[in-house]
Order: C-alpha cells, then structure tokens, then sequence
C-alpha cells in the first residue's frame, strides 16, 4: 500500500477574518497580562511595606513601557505557539499553527516566527490575498482551520 503524502492547502487556511481576530482577541489579553503583573507588584508594595519597586514601575518612561509589552508580546506568543501550537486566540477562532506537512512547528521555527511578528506592520501583512501574513512565509507555517485540518490530515494518512 503507497502512503501518501499530506500537505497544507489553501482551503485548510485560516480566514482573514479569523486572522485578524487572533490578532485582536491575542492583544487584549497581552494587554490583561501587563496590567495584572503591575496590579501583581502593587499588592506585593502593599503587603510587604515596600514600595520601591512600584515606584520603580509608576514612574517607567514611555520606551520602558513599550519594552516592557514588548518582553510580554515575545514570551506570549514564543510560549503558547512552542507548547500548544495555538495562542488563547486561536483556542477562540479553532486554528492553530502547523507545518506544511501537518507537523507540530519547533521550536527553531517558533523563535524565528515569534520575531518575526516584530516586523513593522507585519500584522496587517496576512491582509493580502492569502490570509499568510510575513511570519508565516519566512517561519514557513501555516495557520490552519483545526478541524479541517485534523479532517483532511486523517483523510490522507488513513484513507
């Protein structure tokens, strides 16, 4: 018996409607986890006594608080993409993140995907006419519709 061979095709993709609310719904929740870790180091000041380390936070420049989100977006995204293959989004939207031929990605290729999202405008570029936006041509993923996918993967392998 021949076993064929699976790969990821157009239809299986994500829509750009699903990619742009990952994009939202993964944002809010950065922005959650960046308010909670100052809230977090509030109460601590508040049951230790000790507030240098949130004065240190309340008095931080515009830049430190970009790089601060900055450290939050790379450890989300590098986090949740390297052990579910899916962010919080895209357990909402049933999508998640695979190689061309159905694999789990690793973890190389979550690093390089991760920064890759730090590209200027890089969340507007799955926009085009293929819902693949720049992290996902250079880190050669795919965000897939889960349940197709997991369909026509079994489908394939198991004819």
């Amino acid at each position: 018996m021949e076993s064929k061979k699976f790969t990821v095709t157009d239809d299986l993709l994500a829509s750009h409607g699903q990619r742009l609310l990952n994009f939202i719904i993964d944002l809010i929740i950065q922005y959650i986890i960046w308010v909670c870790v100052g809230e977090t180091i509030l109460i601590f000041s508040n049951v230790t006594n000790s507030y240098s380390l949130f004065n240190t936070i309340a008095s931080l420049s515009l830049m430190e608080k970009c790089v601060s989100a900055l450290v939050i977006w790379i450890l989300y995204y590098g986090l949740t993409d390297m052990y579910f293959s899916r962010s919080l989004a895209k357990y909402f939207t049933k999508t998640v993140v695979v190689m061309q031929d159905g694999s789990k990605p690793g973890r190389t290729t979550i690093i390089k995907r991760t920064l890759c999202r730090l590209i200027p405008l890089d969340p507007f570029s799955f926009l085009g006419k293929t819902p693949r936006g720049w992290h996902d041509l250079i880190s050669q993923t795919y965000v897939v519709k889960k349940a197709e996918f997991e369909k026509k993967k079994h489908i394939v392998i198991f004819p």
